[in-house]
């Protein structure tokens, strides 16, 4: 139906859904604020007995750590206690927390050294509604700082306008944030994963070691953090003949150029936290599966392209040899699954 009745019932009832979802995102995002701000409150005053310098060691946090997450699941590891503690410290007035922000919010502001410039990004991004990503740019600019050491200052609010063009977050996306789902204990990777992508990686995985070519398996989704970002990685191996890592990382959809820039972060910070001094440079597979054809893309970075032209590709499959393998894999899955490849 094409009616002008028929396009304002659709509407009606879009904005019934989306009010729904708005709610319920505010009703977790208040209850994770204030509960992390009274972890912090009791870990600082029924621990130290209110002493801010009292020592605290990583020892004790590890136990509570260690207690809590066999009760609740994730969320409760000694980096994040530690936020909760200092989230306390630095916000010691509950009523002062704006439930209108969110933990990731919060864990970005931790890091604003400054209490005037810390209070000032917390008011801007609850009166303009800033995303996290628009809250980080503009502490990186730094935008307050700029504000005040500037004559013109209407010029640099038009400027900072200008650049927050992002600012609505999905539902999907926002519920899929790691400590949202480590808040909620729903972080088994089910929830993350396609039933698709979930099995076409675990037949890759056996792909790659049947290969005879030095690889063994590492981890599966494997988490890794850099500052306030948390990333997952589909599949770890170690090549024992290359002495070097391989992550692997599935797409279901058309490759981005964004794909193999997620990947080289990937590179890098593998190098940066795993990676031995006698081991060789981390490298990437990137596979994204489409619905009429595989593309398979080896991710190197660029001061390393030489050592993997030279040594690597001989024992590594080709990336021909592995599209044959995704789309004979992709269409396994989708016949045993009976559904049609949309």
């Amino acid at each position: 139906m094409n009616t002008p009745a028929h396009h304002a019932l659709l509407q009606h009832i879009a904005d019934v859904i989306q009010q729904a979802r708005n709610q319920v995102r505010s009703a977790v995002n208040s209850a994770m604020v204030q509960s992390y701000w009274e972890i912090g409150r009791l870990i600082v005053e029924h621990e130290q007995q209110g002493e801010k310098r009292a020592a605290y060691g990583k020892q004790q946090l590890q136990s509570i750590s260690e207690a809590l997450t066999a009760q609740f699941g994730k969320g409760f590891d000694v980096t994040n206690l530690r936020n909760m503690r200092q989230f306390y410290l630095l916000f010691p007035i509950r009523d002062a927390v704006r439930r209108e922000l969110s933990w990731t919010h919060y864990r970005r502001l931790l890091r604003v050294e400054n209490p005037r410039a810390r209070e000032w990004y917390a008011q801007e991004a609850v009166s303009q509604n800033w995303s996290v990503r628009a809250l980080d740019r503009q502490i990186g600019v730094p935008y307050y700082e700029r504000l005040l050491s500037s004559r013109d200052k209407a010029a640099v609010a038009a400027e900072a306008g200008q650049k927050i063009q992002e600012q609505a977050e999905s539902i999907h996306d926002y519920l899929r944030d790691p400590y949202i789902l480590d808040f909620l204990n729903l972080s088994d990777k089910s929830y993350q994963e396609s039933d698709i992508e979930n099995t076409i990686i675990g037949h890759l995985q056996q792909f790659l070691l049947e290969l005879g070519k030095g690889f063994a398996f590492v981890e599966r989704q494997q988490h890794i953090r850099f500052d306030d970002e948390d990333f997952y990685i589909d599949l770890v191996f170690y090549n024992f003949k290359l002495k070097c890592f391989l992550l692997l990382d599935l797409k279901l959809g058309r490759l981005k150029h964004q794909d193999i820039g997620q990947m080289d972060t990937y590179i890098r910070l593998y190098d940066e936290q795993y990676k031995s001094t006698d081991d060789n440079p981390t490298i990437g597979l990137v596979l994204c599966s489409e619905k009429s054809e595989a593309v398979v893309r080896y991710s190197v970075l660029a001061e390393q392209k030489q050592l993997f032209a030279a040594k690597y590709l001989p024992y590594l499959p080709s990336e021909e040899e592995l599209k044959r393998q995704l789309e004979w894999e992709r269409e396994r899955v989708m016949n045993a699954l009976g559904r049609k490849d949309e």
